[in-house]
Protein backbone atom coordinates (compact mmCIF):
# COMPACT_ATOMS: atom_id res chain seq x y z
CA UNK A 1 0.00 0.00 0.00
CA UNK A 2 1.36 3.38 -1.03
CA UNK A 3 2.17 5.74 1.85
CA UNK A 4 0.02 8.89 1.91
CA UNK A 5 2.05 12.08 2.11
CA UNK A 6 0.06 15.14 3.18
CA UNK A 7 0.72 18.85 3.33
CA UNK A 8 2.50 19.71 6.59
CA UNK A 9 -0.53 21.47 8.14
CA UNK A 10 -2.74 18.38 7.78
CA UNK A 11 -0.90 16.01 10.10
CA UNK A 12 -1.98 17.25 13.53
CA UNK A 13 -5.33 15.48 13.84
CA UNK A 14 -7.64 13.00 12.15
CA UNK A 15 -10.10 15.84 11.52
CA UNK A 16 -7.47 17.78 9.58
CA UNK A 17 -6.38 14.69 7.66
CA UNK A 18 -9.94 13.86 6.61
CA UNK A 19 -10.64 17.46 5.59
CA UNK A 20 -7.34 17.68 3.67
CA UNK A 21 -7.87 14.35 1.90
CA UNK A 22 -11.56 14.71 1.04
CA UNK A 23 -12.31 18.43 0.63
CA UNK A 24 -9.45 20.92 0.74
CA UNK A 25 -8.41 22.12 -2.68
CA UNK A 26 -11.10 20.30 -4.64
CA UNK A 27 -12.89 22.80 -6.91
CA UNK A 28 -16.33 23.77 -5.60
CA UNK A 29 -18.95 25.24 -7.92
CA UNK A 30 -22.07 24.81 -5.79
CA UNK A 31 -23.24 28.23 -4.57
CA UNK A 32 -24.54 26.99 -1.22
CA UNK A 33 -21.24 25.23 -0.46
CA UNK A 34 -19.23 28.27 -1.61
CA UNK A 35 -21.28 30.50 0.69
CA UNK A 36 -20.88 28.05 3.56
CA UNK A 37 -17.10 27.91 3.11
CA UNK A 38 -16.87 31.71 2.89
CA UNK A 39 -18.70 31.95 6.22
CA UNK A 40 -16.64 29.20 7.85
CA UNK A 41 -13.36 30.79 6.78
CA UNK A 42 -14.59 34.06 8.31
CA UNK A 43 -15.45 32.23 11.53
CA UNK A 44 -11.85 31.02 11.67
CA UNK A 45 -10.52 34.59 12.07
CA UNK A 46 -8.37 34.59 15.21
CA UNK A 47 -8.84 30.84 15.69
CA UNK A 48 -7.38 27.67 14.23
CA UNK A 49 -9.06 25.76 11.42
CA UNK A 50 -9.07 22.74 13.75
CA UNK A 51 -11.40 24.69 16.08
CA UNK A 52 -13.80 25.27 13.19
CA UNK A 53 -13.57 21.63 12.07
CA UNK A 54 -14.24 20.40 15.61
CA UNK A 55 -17.41 22.52 15.76
CA UNK A 56 -18.48 21.85 12.16
CA UNK A 57 -21.47 19.64 12.91
CA UNK A 58 -22.82 21.99 15.58
CA UNK A 59 -22.16 25.07 13.44
CA UNK A 60 -24.01 23.57 10.47
CA UNK A 61 -26.96 22.61 12.64
CA UNK A 62 -27.12 25.96 14.45
CA UNK A 63 -26.83 27.97 11.22
CA UNK A 64 -29.28 25.88 9.15
CA UNK A 65 -26.38 24.41 7.14
CA UNK A 66 -25.51 27.97 6.12
CA UNK A 67 -28.46 28.24 3.76
CA UNK A 68 -28.58 31.96 2.85
CA UNK A 69 -32.35 31.76 2.18
CA UNK A 70 -32.92 30.87 5.83
CA UNK A 71 -30.15 33.03 7.30
CA UNK A 72 -31.48 36.29 5.79
CA UNK A 73 -34.59 35.81 7.94
CA UNK A 74 -32.67 35.52 11.24
CA UNK A 75 -34.03 37.87 13.90
CA UNK A 76 -32.85 39.08 17.32
CA UNK A 77 -34.18 35.94 19.03
CA UNK A 78 -32.17 33.70 16.70
CA UNK A 79 -29.05 35.79 17.34
CA UNK A 80 -29.59 35.45 21.12
CA UNK A 81 -30.05 31.67 20.73
CA UNK A 82 -26.79 31.45 18.78
CA UNK A 83 -24.95 33.50 21.41
CA UNK A 84 -26.12 31.02 24.08
CA UNK A 85 -25.14 27.93 22.03
CA UNK A 86 -21.86 26.61 23.46
CA UNK A 87 -21.28 24.52 20.34
CA UNK A 88 -20.78 27.52 18.06
CA UNK A 89 -18.25 30.34 17.93
CA UNK A 90 -20.09 32.84 20.13
CA UNK A 91 -18.85 36.08 18.74
CA UNK A 92 -21.63 38.60 18.09
CA UNK A 93 -19.72 40.33 15.28
CA UNK A 94 -19.19 37.01 13.51
CA UNK A 95 -22.82 35.99 13.99
CA UNK A 96 -24.08 39.30 12.63
CA UNK A 97 -21.62 38.98 9.73
CA UNK A 98 -23.28 35.72 8.69
CA UNK A 99 -26.62 37.52 8.35
CA UNK A 100 -25.07 40.51 6.57
CA UNK A 101 -23.21 38.22 4.18
CA UNK A 102 -26.40 36.29 3.37
CA UNK A 103 -28.10 39.56 2.39
CA UNK A 104 -25.12 40.64 0.29
CA UNK A 105 -24.96 37.18 -1.29
CA UNK A 106 -28.37 37.69 -2.90
CA UNK A 107 -27.39 41.11 -4.24
CA UNK A 108 -24.19 39.65 -5.70
CA UNK A 109 -26.09 36.74 -7.29
CA UNK A 110 -28.57 39.16 -8.83
CA UNK A 111 -25.69 41.02 -10.46
CA UNK A 112 -23.52 38.07 -11.55
CA UNK A 113 -25.98 35.18 -11.78
CA UNK A 114 -24.30 33.20 -9.00
CA UNK A 115 -21.55 33.31 -6.42
CA UNK A 116 -19.80 30.64 -8.47
CA UNK A 117 -19.69 32.83 -11.60
CA UNK A 118 -18.51 35.84 -9.60
CA UNK A 119 -15.68 34.00 -7.80
CA UNK A 120 -14.40 31.71 -10.52
CA UNK A 121 -14.20 34.56 -13.06
CA UNK A 122 -11.26 35.83 -10.99
CA UNK A 123 -9.26 32.71 -11.98
CA UNK A 124 -10.62 32.34 -15.53
CA UNK A 125 -12.74 29.40 -14.34
CA UNK A 126 -9.78 27.12 -13.67
CA UNK A 127 -7.68 26.61 -10.54
CA UNK A 128 -4.36 28.37 -10.18
CA UNK A 129 -1.87 25.54 -9.70
CA UNK A 130 1.12 26.48 -7.59
CA UNK A 131 4.27 24.42 -7.15
CA UNK A 132 5.31 24.89 -3.54
CA UNK A 133 7.92 22.51 -2.13
CA UNK A 134 7.82 23.78 1.48
CA UNK A 135 4.95 25.03 3.62
CA UNK A 136 6.94 28.23 4.26
CA UNK A 137 6.59 29.15 0.57
CA UNK A 138 2.78 29.18 0.68
CA UNK A 139 1.57 32.77 1.01
CA UNK A 140 -1.03 33.90 3.55
CA UNK A 141 -2.50 36.24 0.93
CA UNK A 142 -1.83 37.38 -2.64
CA UNK A 143 -2.58 40.31 -4.91
CA UNK A 144 -5.60 38.37 -6.18
CA UNK A 145 -6.96 37.70 -2.69
CA UNK A 146 -6.41 41.41 -1.96
CA UNK A 147 -8.47 42.28 -5.04
CA UNK A 148 -11.35 39.88 -4.21
CA UNK A 149 -11.34 40.97 -0.56
CA UNK A 150 -11.49 44.64 -1.51
CA UNK A 151 -14.40 44.05 -3.88
CA UNK A 152 -16.36 41.93 -1.37
CA UNK A 153 -15.85 44.56 1.34
CA UNK A 154 -17.02 47.28 -1.06
CA UNK A 155 -20.17 45.19 -1.60
CA UNK A 156 -20.79 45.05 2.16
CA UNK A 157 -19.48 41.58 3.04
CA UNK A 158 -17.91 41.16 6.49
CA UNK A 159 -14.98 38.99 7.67
CA UNK A 160 -13.58 38.82 4.15
CA UNK A 161 -10.05 40.15 4.66
CA UNK A 162 -7.38 39.11 2.20
CA UNK A 163 -5.97 36.32 4.41
CA UNK A 164 -9.48 34.88 4.93
CA UNK A 165 -10.15 35.08 1.19
CA UNK A 166 -6.89 33.34 0.33
CA UNK A 167 -7.67 30.51 2.77
CA UNK A 168 -11.13 30.32 1.18
CA UNK A 169 -9.60 30.17 -2.32
CA UNK A 170 -7.39 27.28 -1.19
CA UNK A 171 -10.30 25.48 0.45
CA UNK A 172 -12.65 25.66 -2.56
CA UNK A 173 -9.96 24.80 -5.08
CA UNK A 174 -9.60 28.17 -6.79
CA UNK A 175 -5.94 27.76 -5.86
CA UNK A 176 -4.13 24.43 -5.62
CA UNK A 177 -1.70 24.95 -2.76
CA UNK A 178 -1.00 21.29 -2.00
CA UNK A 179 2.76 20.89 -1.80
CA UNK A 180 4.21 19.13 -4.86
CA UNK A 181 5.26 16.27 -2.56
CA UNK A 182 1.68 15.81 -1.31
CA UNK A 183 -0.19 12.72 -2.50
CA UNK A 184 -3.14 15.03 -3.28
CA UNK A 185 -1.26 17.53 -5.45
CA UNK A 186 -2.94 16.31 -8.65
CA UNK A 187 -6.18 15.03 -7.08
CA UNK A 188 -8.28 18.15 -7.78
CA UNK A 189 -7.75 17.63 -11.49
CA UNK A 190 -8.72 13.96 -11.27
CA UNK A 191 -12.06 14.71 -9.56
CA UNK A 192 -13.43 17.06 -12.23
Amino acid sequence: MKKIIRCDWANKSELEQKYHDEEWGIPVHDDKKLFKMLILEGKQAGLSWTTVLSKMETLCKAFDDFDPKIIVKYDDKKIEDLLKNEGVIRNKLKINAVITNAKEYFKLCEEFGSLDKYLWAYVDNKPIKNSWTKIEEVPAKTELSDKISKDLKKRGFKFVGSTIIYAFMQAVGMVNDHLVTCSFYNKSEEKK
